[in-house]
């Protein structure tokens, strides 16, 4: 019975690869040397490539010079802040799978000192330079990178005390750690974003 089984099957394979030879093909030219695919459409064998990617964008159009210049000085914000937030999303998904590694809690603190000694080095020589805008911005973008909020990035880091005193402190600045990103709504972001090809690890 398979020896029967395994004819039909033959013969099934070789009906539709001459099923196929039978369909007209594309006219060649003296030049066409490439070797290409072809799909059957219509009961023609129509040739095809895999091209590169290609974004299509509109142009934006301002109702005013003022809102121009707000868009330009969002841009520039958020090309400024992005290398942090990119950053910050790598270091934190290097410090998850870190902490998987091993169920030693006293690794695990280490791996989480090493992990808030580069975050306060650059905060010391980078961040703190940031304007107040700019600061929030960063925050949106960090939960755009990390899928969480900046507060609880710190919670899980430094504990609920730690992370307490940090939102304090941002909110004297007019910053909230707890924020998170929404593309709906930071639509000019996300789009500033995307035509840079900028795309989230959550995304």
């Amino acid at each position: 019975m398979k020896i029967i089984g395994l004819m039909l099957l033959l013969c099934c394979c070789f009906g539709v690869v001459n099923a196929q030879s039978q369909l007209p093909r594309p006219k060649m030219g003296k030049n066409d040397t490439i070797k290409t695919y072809l799909t059957e459409l219509d009961g023609e064998l129509v040739p095809w490539i895999v091209g590169r990617e290609i974004n299509i964008r509109d142009s934006r159009i301002f109702k005013s010079d003022a809102d121009r210049q707000a868009y330009n000085r969002l841009k520039y914000n958020v090309y400024k802040v992005m290398p942090y937030a990119k950053f910050a999303g790598n270091r934190y998904r290097q410090l998850q799978r870190d902490l998987a590694t091993t169920a030693d809690k006293k690794q695990q603190k280490e791996m989480m000192k090493q992990c808030e000694n580069e975050i306060k080095t650059l905060f010391n020589n980078k961040i703190k330079d940031l304007t107040i805008t700019q600061g929030e911005i960063l925050i949106k973008l960090v939960s755009r990178e990390t899928g969480t909020t900046s507060y609880d990035m710190a919670k899980e880091i430094k504990g609920t005390f730690h992370a307490f005193m940090f939102q304090s402190v941002a909110r004297i600045f007019g910053h909230n750690l707890k924020e998170t990103y929404n593309s709906d709504q930071d639509h000019d972001i996300e789009n500033i974003l995307r035509n840079a090809g900028y795309y989230s690890y959550n995304n």
